[in-house]
């Protein structure tokens, strides 16, 4: 069975992370079939809602690690956004024009919650945990979440959230605006769900005009943002506290940054 399911009906299609033995963590063969989902989707004038969802265990636990360290060494990730399959699903989702519901259950790490600032309605288990451990491994902010937790959050939660990398459950996510509405595990899909029936069921036209109205202010220094963190976290992943940071996670051990 694929890792991404794609399912549409009645104008809603749906992308479910499918891996839950690997806790949905996402490879770079899951990034690409995303973003050409969320390709298809905004072209596809049948389609009108997207969904992102996982199961009600796990969203998704962020980068295959295995699979992203394969990639680096390769020489792919080493170059930042411009060759990463990850990066472009980014780009695919920030530019999404259609609306964008999510449903997370779970543990949502790294790019599991930045991909949540480009959706327009989240839905949270309260089993939810997001994290953003980016500073913990050694690089830097992705997916515009440089820019965008700022503005959502205010500065000094939004630096505690990516300076400490710590976890933050779905009442706190609920407080800061990153999350519409906490609700049982078993019932955020289905909420997520009915509410996409909701805007398919609404003039696409609209939707689509009023969701640009509210972004162009900032689409395009969102744009630039993606490709400027992009760059940097291409150079910060060959730099010792990254490879200090990736050896001890494979090793099992505590990173020891004292030299970094």
């Amino acid at each position: 069975m694929s890792d991404i399911l794609i399912h549409t009906e009645a104008g809603v299609t749906t992308l479910t992370l499918n891996r839950p033995d690997k806790k949905n963590s996402i490879t770079g063969a899951m990034y690409t079939t995303l973003a050409e989902a969320l390709q298809a989707a905004d072209a596809d004038t049948a389609v009108r809602v997207v969904v992102l969802q996982g199961d009600t265990a796990v969203f998704s636990a962020g980068n295959d690690v295995g699979d992203f360290l394969a990639a680096a060494s390769g020489g792919a990730a080493a170059q930042g956004e411009g060759s990463s399959p990850a990066f472009a699903f980014l780009h695919a989702i920030a530019g999404f024009s259609k609306p964008l519901i999510a449903a997370v259950c779970g543990p949502a790490v790294g790019i599991g919650t930045t991909m949540l600032l480009h959706c327009d309605l989240v839905y949270a288990g309260d089993n939810a945990a997001f994290s953003l451990p980016f500073v913990n491994l050694g690089v830097c902010a992705e997916g515009g979440s440089s820019l965008l937790l700022p503005q959502m959050f205010g500065y000094h939660r939004a630096a505690e959230a990516l300076l400490l990398g710590e976890p933050f459950m779905a009442e706190a996510a609920l407080e800061v605006g990153l999350v519409n509405r906490v609700v049982p595990p078993t019932e955020a899909n289905g909420i997520a769900q009915a509410q996409a029936r909701k805007l398919a069921a609404k003039p696409l036209s609209a939707l689509v005009a009023t969701k640009r109205l509210m972004k162009q202010g900032q689409a395009a220094l969102v744009a630039q943002q993606i490709r400027d963190e992009g760059a940097v976290f291409g150079r910060m992943l060959q730099e010792p506290a990254a490879k200090e940071a990736f050896g001890a996670f494979m090793a099992k051990r505590k990173p020891d940054f004292s030299n970094c």
